[in-house]
Formats: C-alpha cells, structure tokens, sequence
C-alpha cells in the first residue's frame, strides 16, 4: 500500500507558476510510474503528465506540453510538477497517482492503483 501527499497548490495569477509535490509512503518508490491528473469544475479528471521509474521518460498532455515539467526524486521518494506561464484554464484538483506496472496505457486513470487526495490549483486572469 502507497499514500501519496500532494502539496504545493494554490492561488496564482496568469503568467504565473507553482511547483507541486507529491511524497510517497514507500521505499520502493523507484518501481513505481507516477503521473499527475486533474479535475476541473464541471469536468471529468484528465491526464496532465507521467514520467517513468527512472525518469528517463516524461510524457504530457497537449494542452500543457511546453509550459509544466515533470521530474522525481528516487531519493526523497517525491515527484514534481513545474507549473509555468499557468493559464485560468489550468484551474482545477491536482492529483498525484503511482502503479508498479511500467506497461499499460500511461494517460488512462484505470492504470493507476494508488492516488492522493488532491491539491487545489487557482489561476486568476
């Protein structure tokens, strides 16, 4: 069993950035890909970025590729979220979501086993 903390949310203005972080109850944290998601008011949640066991591999959505970076820390058992140039459509739940499986469609909620509880994520235009 993994629990997963988000933090680092908040109100920020267009233009702005935030950083989110996300700590994991393991200490295998090394085998697990882990992705952040979010929900917007009124909307089903959706991927935003995942990045493989090493971090060699970064994926993310069309909708936010260029403006936020993914990285972890196998050491400090954290994954981040650099959010940049955040945009009022950015507004929305963070999520932060682990699996042990390295295969399986890396954007799709079901692949994920383990989430945290959210962050919530302003942005004011």
């Amino acid at each position: 069993q993994v629990q997963l903390v988000e933090s680092g949310g908040g109100l920020v203005q267009a233009g702005g950035s935030l950083r989110l972080s996300c700590a994991a109850s393991t200490r295998a944290f090394n085998t697990y890909v882990m992705a952040w998601f979010r929900r917007a008011p009124g909307k089903e949640r959706e991927f935003v970025s995942a990045i493989s066991r090493g971090g060699g591999n970064k994926y993310y959505a069309d909708s936010v590729k260029g403006r936020f970076i993914i990285s972890r820390d196998n050491a400090e058992n954290t994954v981040y979220l650099q959010m940049n140039s955040l945009k009022p459509e950015d507004t929305a739940d963070y999520y932060c979501a682990a699996d042990e499986d390295r295969y399986g469609i890396i954007t799709s909620l079901t692949k994920y086993n383990y989430w945290g509880q959210g962050t919530q994520v302003t942005v004011s235009s």
